[in-house]
């Protein structure tokens, strides 16, 4: 799986040399896009795509994870066996990242999963938290942070936040559309974001703070229309 572009932003704080963003190019990520963009996918077609296009994400996303060898046998004789030294932590930002968390668990079984939960103020067009569920120490951990959307940067900077305050400085971020405001945000935040994997970079947002062209709301598409009182939380 060849990336289109790697393009190679200065983070301005001295915790990062650069943020590595990685648009994944590839025909099968297009095409799984290209029905999750669709306003005629139903809930089934497009959890269906997402999931796939998950899982290559996924796969693109550990490209450089270190190894351990190991001898396994096989009928025929001794040969190199490989796996991951240590597996990344799965962190989505839910609702729309628990999309995200089985495929990433179908490549990479023996990840640790955390939560972060969030929902979107339709007001304000800012993020409003409600769950915290992750690992008490993150000290040289890999983090892999899912959400299939980032428009204005606002939920995914939070759960940096969290994630930096725990003791994370390895996280990459992988998203499924992302538009340009957002990453600049992310890019500039000075948090600890060694590569942002997606599959499309979209050029910009309407006046609701969503993706445009994108693909709408993920959450809703995943699994209908929430049902949140945001006043409770």
């Amino acid at each position: 799986m060849t990336p289109v572009a790697v393009l190679w932003f200065p983070a301005r704080p001295s915790i990062l040399e650069c943020m590595e963003i990685v648009e994944v190019n590839h025909p099968l990520v297009a095409s799984r896009l290209t029905i999750m963009r669709d306003a005629r996918t139903d809930n089934a077609a497009f959890r269906a795509a997402l999931a796939d296009l998950g899982m290559m994400l996924i796969y693109e996303a550990s490209r450089n994870l270190p190894v351990e060898t190991f001898d396994v046998t096989t009928p025929v004789a001794v040969a190199e066996g490989r796996r991951l030294q240590d597996p990344p932590i799965i962190v989505p930002i839910i609702r729309a990242g628990l999309g995200m968390v089985d495929p990433a668990l179908s490549m990479i079984p023996d990840a640790q999963v955390g939560f972060i939960g969030m929902a979107r103020d339709e007001k304000t067009h800012e993020p409003v938290p409600y769950l915290e569920a992750l690992p008490e120490d993150l000290t040289g951990h890999t983090v892999f942070l899912v959400d299939p959307m980032l428009a204005t940067g606002g939920s995914l900077i939070h759960a940096l936040r969290l994630l930096a305050g725990r003791g994370a400085t390895d996280i990459t971020v992988v998203c499924m559309v992302s538009a340009v405001p957002g990453v600049e945000t992310v890019r500039d935040s000075g948090l600890p974001v060694g590569r942002l994997i997606t599959a499309t970079i979209d050029p910009g947002l309407n006046e609701d703070a969503y993706i445009v062209p994108g693909l709408g709301d993920a959450g809703d598409r995943l699994y209908g229309p929430r049902n949140i009182d945001l006043d409770e939380l």
